[in-house]
This record gives C-alpha cells, structure tokens and sequence, in this order.
C-alpha cells in the first residue's frame, strides 16, 4: 500500500487517482457498485454520461482494479440496469472480459413470490408468500424488476471460495449423509442466486443509491474471511462496505468524490463498535439522531421512499 493512503479510511478520491495510488496486488477482495449511467441525482456525480465514455470509463477501472487486486483475489461488482435499458449491466460486464474472468455470474434477487404448492411440503407454507422489496410501476409493457447482477470477477477463474460460508441448510437431511460434498455438514451451497432484501423504512435517503449491508457481508464470506485481509470499495458512497468490514474485523480502503457521503459513512462507521483487527477509536451515540441533524437540509431534496435508509 502507498504510503500516502492509510487504510480504514475512505479517501476523498475518485476511484481511478485512488487506484493509481495503491501498490500492485495489495487487496484481497473488491466490492463495489458503480453508478448505473440511468441519470440517478448524486449530490456531485453526473450520471448521465454518453454510452460509449460511461463503458470506456468503465474498463478503466476494471484496468486499475486487476493492478491492485491479488492473483487469487475476488471482484464482486453489483451492476443493475432499468426497465428500458437492461443492457447496462451485460455492457459493463463485456468490457471487464477483456481483463478478468467471469467466475460466477451471482443472481441479487430484491423480491420474490413463491406459491405454497411450490414451496413443498417441508417448507410449512399456509399461504402464498410474497417477501422483499416491491416497487409498483406504472407500465403494462414491464414487469417489475426484483434483481441486479453480481459478477463475480477473478484473474484466471480458479479461486476457491468458502461457499458454504454463505449457505443454506439442506431441507432433506437425508442429503446430509448421501451427497460427498456434505462432509456430515447440515450445509450446503447457497448457488448463485442470493435473496437479499432491503430493510424498508420511511426516510429521506441520504444517497440515492446503496446496497444492504448483507450483500459485501456475502460477498466477503464467500471470498473467505481467512482470506481476506485488506477490502476494497471504490466507489464507497455512504460507507456500506467499510461497515460491514468493521463488523466482521477485516481492514478495508474506499474512496468517493463527494464529501457528504463520506461524513455520512464516517459517522456509521463511529457508530459501529471497534474490532482489534480494525483498531478503530471507540465513540458512541444515536446515529439516526446524528444523521437527522446534520443533513437534515441536504436530505429535503431527495425523494422519500420506501428503502433501505443504509
């Protein structure tokens, strides 16, 4: 790592300037998600570049984030696109081919409907079960759109992960001692469609647009945590990732242009208690009421929803 960036910090940095500043091969795994190109209102971004400069830009970062990443790394990008355009995310993904290997390609599934007759017996469904976020939309040509793409990118294709890390138990135990793989464990892999919804509240967002916490919790377990000594987010935003590492006491580095954000992420992350691996000062208080005070005037801008306020 560069002398001139420390780690657990979230630098004011774009992503490129901040890449260009790490030593080669000096992170384990990388989280992120860019913005979409879909004309999302950030405080300071402009996300409405043309096609061909927004994937151009795109393929710079996926040039900077193969330098720094390990050989035996993971790059986890959670990519989306819109109704209209869902090319956004196969575009994106095309020009990271040309310099990294589409191991995994992970499902993000936001809301689903299962029918009880389709859940079987097991599953001890009384009814029809909707679960996640739904939004409506007002078109009879679409359906609404409950996922995202996670890629999950390496060098060569031949990472091992610690997918049952991230798994589910077996619904027939019978498969605990039938399938080798089990190894007597009641675990097994999650595959690559993961459910991860939102935890829906009613509150100004103070970021247009972010993940929940369990999506880099995933990611990361799924990498390893053994594994995982340094993470990286380069598109940082409200801190998401850097919690999450805290938590799970993994050291992490992020940048962000804007300056709101990162007071934002740094007061979630003061709000989160120290781990030894992290070496974080201890400070606590109510962060809604944090939050509330001091965007509260940025925050009357933004559209109120029902999201994830993180």
């Amino acid at each position: 790592m560069s002398s001139s960036l420390v780690i657990n910090k979230i630098h004011q940095l774009n992503c490129i300037d901040g890449m260009q500043s790490m030593e080669s091969k000096s992170v384990d795994v990388i989280v992120t998600s860019p913005p979409y190109n879909l004309g999302i209102e950030y405080n300071t971004y402009q996300d409405d570049k043309p096609r061909v400069e927004y994937l151009d830009w795109m393929e710079i970062v996926a040039k900077e984030s193969k330098r720094v990443l390990k050989d035996n790394g993971s790059f986890f990008l959670n990519v989306g696109g819109s109704l209209k355009d869902p090319w956004i995310p196969i575009d994106v993904a095309e020009r990271f081919r040309r310099h990294f290997i589409l191991q995994n390609a992970i499902h993000w599934i936001k809301s689903i409907a299962i029918p009880k007759e389709d859940a079987g017996v097991s599953a001890n469904l009384k009814e029809d079960i909707a679960v996640g976020h739904y939004k409506p939309i007002n078109s009879q040509r679409f359906h609404h759109d409950c996922h995202e793409y996670i890629w999950h990118f390496t060098k060569n294709g031949d990472v091992e992960l610690s997918k049952v890390a991230v798994g589910v138990p077996y619904q027939d135990k019978t498969n605990i001692n039938r399938w080798k793989g089990a190894n007597g464990s009641d675990k097994r892999d999650r595959g690559n469609t993961w459910f991860i919804p939102y935890e829906t509240i009613r509150e100004s967002r103070p970021h247009p647009s972010t993940f929940p916490e369990k999506l880099p919790e995933m990611c990361i377990k799924d990498h390893g945590i053994n594994n995982t000594k340094l993470v990286l987010d380069p598109f940082m935003g409200i801190g998401t990732t850097a919690v999450v590492c805290k938590k799970l006491g993994i050291n992490f580095i992020g940048f962000d242009i804007d300056l709101h954000y990162i007071e934002i992420a740094n007061e979630r992350l003061r709000f989160e208690n120290p781990t030894d691996a992290t070496q974080q000062s201890t400070q606590s208080f109510n962060l809604p009421s944090v939050l509330e005070t001091r965007f509260k005037n940025k925050s009357k801008s933004k559209n109120c929803a029902l999201n994830s306020f993180f």
